[in-house]
């Protein structure tokens, strides 16, 4: 117990004096095996990590969804999706700021990436709601809230570690974050509802369309559906595995792209690139955090830990909530992934042991983490949103927010207390 705890602590003072995440938890636990087992196993045991994750099949789940991303993102599809939201919902009061969630919900079901959704919206959103005279606050609370659905409704690129590190089968999480994900934007609309209901000004209705104009609307996003249904339907039916259905679904984005006329040779070799980019990054970090399982793993924490809440906490949905709570203080001073990452290892044997369903958990764990994506004073989508529009403050944004993750919390309340939510899809797949 000693041991890991003096991990993590090094972790986090390194991680204080600005050294990366993957270095930092390399450092940490290869000195921890070598002190522990001696150096020859510590140094085998991290090349082992290396190659078999290098080498894992079912890896390769990321660069593949990471691409998909990167040409429909390129493709100009989110102001379709944007446009058909608005032809529905943009006539009510806030109904731009909904169109925006709306949309994001949409774009995240081919994306993946949060920050991307987010940044993508700020472009195509926010532009149309400052025309109609939005408050900077609504505008920007509603695209950051709406971007992190991009983790949520499949495919997930923070679903797909989850499941790589817990050994948890992907394509149930995807299926998994479907009917959460709904209930993500429901209640996210649901704050712009109450936003707008003590400031009707905040959010004026925009002009109303007709049904032919809907219509037309609706045909220009059937890429996003078609993709959809193709990668999840295929996965949730069996068709193919997770792994088989991001390769037809980068396959399917490149050929949408391509009949689009959205690709030259030039921009075709930059999405390639972003891709390998993101692709290293996330390796090296998935890579970092299982040399640091692995010695927390060997020390006692997890054991003890185990025996240290069962022994203080009769009520086994007791301890979800405590460290759900856990999660979100952490989220308000860290880093999302860093923050799945470090506590993955401790937490997880603690809720198997329990009995509770791991799927389950997989979802809570990404709702906590969008929940942390925009709370101040670090969350990551409102400094994307900050420094794509330079003339809103930062304290604008932070004060935009808060109604959004307040429907968020409301969420993640609702999932712990009816856990078939995200398990119902699930329990029908072979």
């Amino acid at each position: 117990m000693t041991e890991a705890f003096l991990g993590f602590i090094a972790v986090f003072v390194m991680a204080f004096l600005r050294i990366p995440l993957a270095v930092a938890m390399t450092i940490a636990g290869v000195v921890g095996l070598g002190l522990m087992r001696g150096w020859t196993p510590a140094f085998a045991g991290v090349s082992q990590v290396v190659f078999e994750t290098g080498f894992a099949y079912v890896l390769s789940v990321i660069p593949l969804f990471v691409l998909m991303g990167n040409f429909v993102a390129r493709a100009g599809m989110a102001r379709e999706l944007f446009q058909a939201a608005n032809a529905f919902v943009g006539h009510r009061k806030g109904g731009l700021a909904m169109a925006s969630i709306i949309a994001s919900g949409g774009f995240g079901s081919i994306c993946g990436s949060s920050i991307a959704t987010a940044a993508t919206m700020s472009r195509v959103a926010f532009p149309e709601m400052r025309k109609h005279g939005y408050s900077d606050a609504l505008a920007t609370g509603a695209i950051a809230s709406g971007g992190t659905l991009g983790i949520l409704i499949p495919p997930s690129t923070v679903l797909v570690i989850y499941g790589i590190i817990t050994e948890t089968n992907i394509g149930k999480l995807f299926v998994a974050g479907i009917l959460p994900g709904l209930l993500a934007i429901a209640l996210l609309c649901l704050a712009v509802v109450f936003v707008t209901w003590r400031d009707p000004q905040a959010g004026p209705p925009a002009e109303r369309r007709n049904w032919g104009e809907r219509l037309r609307a609706l045909r220009n996003v059937w890429g996003v559906a078609l993709l959809f249904v193709l990668v999840i339907g295929g996965i949730y039916g069996g068709v193919f595995t997770a792994t088989e259905g991001a390769g037809v679904g980068a396959a399917g984005a490149f050929l949408f792209a391509l009949m689009r006329r959205a690709l030259t040779p030039r921009l075709l070799l930059e999405i390639l690139m972003e891709s390998a980019r993101t692709t290293a990054m996330l390796f090296t970090i998935l890579i970092a955090a299982m040399i640091f399982t692995n010695f927390i793993n060997f020390t006692s924490m997890p054991g003890d830990l185990k025996e240290f809440v069962l022994q203080f906490s009769p009520h086994p949905i007791m301890v979800v909530v405590v460290m759900m709570g856990i999660y979100l203080m952490l989220g308000m001073v860290m880093e999302e992934l860093a923050i799945v990452l470090l506590t993955i290892p401790v937490f997880f044997p603690i809720i198997t042991g329990l009995g509770f369903d791991p799927v389950w958990f997989g979802i809570l764990i990404v709702t906590v983490v969008e929940i942390g994506l925009i709370s101040p004073p670090v969350g990551l989508n409102l400094f994307v949103i900050n420094s794509l529009l330079k003339d809103v403050k930062l304290s604008t944004i932070y004060r935009g927010v808060w109604p959004f993750v307040a429907a968020d919390v409301v969420r993640l309340a609702i999932l712990i207390a009816i856990p078939a939510i995200a398990l119902w899809l699930p329990s029908f797949m072979k």
